[in-house]
C-alpha cells in the first residue's frame, strides 16, 4: 500500500504540474520577438505581431523603419518597445492607405519608447480595449501644421484604464492627444505643440489630466462632450498643474470638424461637460481666452444630450497675459468694451436649451470660479451668438463648493509604468 500511495501521490503532482503549467504557459512561456529596420521590414514587424503570445515582448531595433502600410497588433498582454524615442523611427512616408500608424484592440498593451513620423491616418489607436498604455513615444508629422496630416497623434477611443505618459505630439490636424469614449483616463508628463487641439478629452468618464505642457497649438486643452456618439454625458475630469501656454498656431483643421470652430488662442475650454475642475495650472499667452466654459453651439437632435457645462471648479491658477487678441466672432468688440483684455475666466451664460422636440430645458448649471475677473456674457439660451452677448464681470462666481472627483487609479501595473520606469 505503501508503493501505490507513492505512486498515487506522483500522479497526482504531474497533473498538478500540467494544469498550472497549462494555465500559465501565456506568460512562463514568454519571449522577445526581436525586429531590426532594413529590407521588408513591413511584413517582418507585423508578423511578429501577429506572431505574438500573451506575455511577450516585440522588441524593435535602433533605426529608421520604412512602412508601406498601418500595423495591427491583436494581442492581449504584449509590449511593443523601441530603443527609445529617436532611436526607433517608424516612418510612414511611404504609407499606401489611410490606417493607422499602430492599431492596437487587445486588452493590457503596452507601446513605448518609439518614434512614429507621418502617419497617413492617426499615430497610435486602440479601440476597445482595456489596460493600454502609450508610454515614452513622440509622433509627429514632420512637414509642420497642414490640414492634410493625420486627425491625431495618440487616440484611444472606447477604451478603459487609459495611461499617456511622457507622449510628445506635433502636427496633428485634430487633436495631438485625444482621448474618446473612454473610462479611467490619467494623461500625465507630456507635450503637445503645434497641433489644432493640444489635449482633448471627449464624451469620456473620470480623466486626470496633469502635468502636461500644452503650447503652440490653436487651443490648448478641451474638455468636450458631443451629441449623437454611443458614450455621451462626459463627467469627472481633473486638469491640474499643466503648462497652457502661448497657444497661437492658426488653426489649421479641415473643414467640417468640430475642433475647426475652436478658437486660435484659446488656453482650456470646457464645453458641454459636467464636474470638471480646473486647478492649479499656468496659462498665459493665450490670445483668445484664458479657461472658456461655453455650450454647444450647433443645433443637435438627440433627445439624450446635454449641451451645457455644468458643475464646474475654477480655482487655484495662474495667469499671465491672456484674452488680449480674441479671434472669436464678437470677441475684439467684447474685449474692447471691456477695457481692451478679456477677464482670466470666459462663461458664456447660457443656462437653457431647446430639445428636439422642441421644449425648452432649463438647468442650474453650477459653477465655483474662485479665479477671476469672471466675465459672464449673458447669452441664456443655447445658440445664442456671442455677439448676442450682454456681458457682466464679477470678482468671482460661486453657486458654492463642489465636491472634486475622486483621483483616478488605473489597473494593476499600469501606475509603476507610469513613474518613469
Amino acid at each position: 500500500m505503501k508503493i501505490l500511495g507513492e505512486d498515487m501521490r506522483t500522479v497526482l503532482l504531474g497533473v498538478v504540474a500540467i494544469i498550472v503549467l497549462g494555465t500559465c504557459g501565456g506568460v512562463a512561456n514568454a519571449k522577445t520577438l526581436r525586429v531590426s529596420p532594413g529590407a521588408d521590414a513591413q511584413e517582418r514587424l507585423q508578423s511578429a505581431l501577429i506572431d505574438a503570445k500573451p506575455g511577450d515582448v516585440v522588441q524593435l531595433a535602433s533605426g529608421r523603419y520604412e512602412l508601406t502600410d498601418g500595423l495591427s497588433l491583436d494581442v492581449a498582454d504584449v509590449v511593443v518597445r523601441g530603443a527609445g524615442p529617436g532611436k526607433t523611427i517608424l516612418s510612414f512616408d511611404r504609407q499606401k492607405g489611410e490606417a493607422e500608424g499602430l492599431l492596437v484592440t487587445s486588452n493590457n498593451v503596452t507601446v513605448r519608447d518609439l518614434s512614429i513620423q507621418n502617419a497617413r491616418g492617426n499615430g497610435v489607436k486602440s479601440k476597445g480595449v482595456d489596460r493600454i498604455s502609450m508610454v515614452n513615444l513622440v509622433v509627429e508629422w514632420t512637414g509642420g501644421p497642414k490640414a492634410e496630416n493625420g486627425s491625431y497623434g495618440v487616440y484611444p477611443v472606447t477604451s478603459t484604464n487609459v495611461l499617456i505618459d511622457r507622449v510628445t505630439v506635433r502636427g496633428a490636424s485634430d487633436a495631438g492627444i485625444y482621448v474618446g469614449q473612454s473610462k479611467n483616463i490619467v494623461v500625465q508628463n507630456s507635450r503637445a505643440e503645434y497641433n489644432v487641439a493640444g489635449i482633448e478629452i471627449e464624451n469620456s468618464f473620470n480623466a486626470d489630466v496633469h502635468d502636461n505642457v500644452s503650447t503652440h497649438n490653436a487651443g490648448g486643452i478641451l474638455v468636450f462632450d458631443l451629441p449623437g456618439l454611443p458614450q455621451m454625458g462626459g463627467h469627472s475630469t481633473r486638469v491640474f498643474h499643466n503648462e497652457v501656454v502661448d497657444n497661437d498656431t492658426a488653426n489649421f483643421a479641415p473643414k467640417g470638424n468640430t475642433v475647426a470652430g475652436v478658437p486660435t488662442g484659446t488656453g482650456i475650454m470646457v464645453m458641454a461637460n459636467r464636474d470638471v475642475h480646473v486647478f492649479d495650472n499656468h496659462l498665459d499667452g493665450n490670445a483668445s481666452s484664458g479657461v472658456m466654459l461655453v455650450a454647444y453651439l450647433n443645433t443637435f437632435t438627440d433627445p439624450a444630450y446635454n449641451p451645457l457645462p455644468r458643475d464646474i471648479s475654477v480655482h487655484g491658477n495662474r495667469f499671465g497675459r491672456n484674452g488680449y487678441a480674441p479671434v472669436w466672432k464678437g470677441g475684439a468688440e467684447l474685449a474692447t468694451a471691456l477695457g481692451g483684455t478679456l477677464p482670466p475666466v470666459l462663461w458664456d451664460g447660457i443656462t437653457s436649451y431647446p430639445k428636439p422636440n422642441g421644449q425648452v430645458e432649463s438647468e442650474d448649471v453650477r459653477l465655483s470660479i474662485a479665479d477671476g475677473p469672471v466675465v459672464n456674457l449673458a447669452l441664456k439660451m443655447q445658440g445664442t451668438p456671442a455677439t448676442k452677448s450682454n456681458p457682466v464681470v464679477t470678482k468671482t462666481l460661486s453657486d458654492g463648493n463642489l465636491a472634486e472627483p475622486a483621483p483616478v487609479v488605473l489597473a494593476g501595473g499600469q501606475a509603476e509604468l507610469g513613474s518613469g520606469h
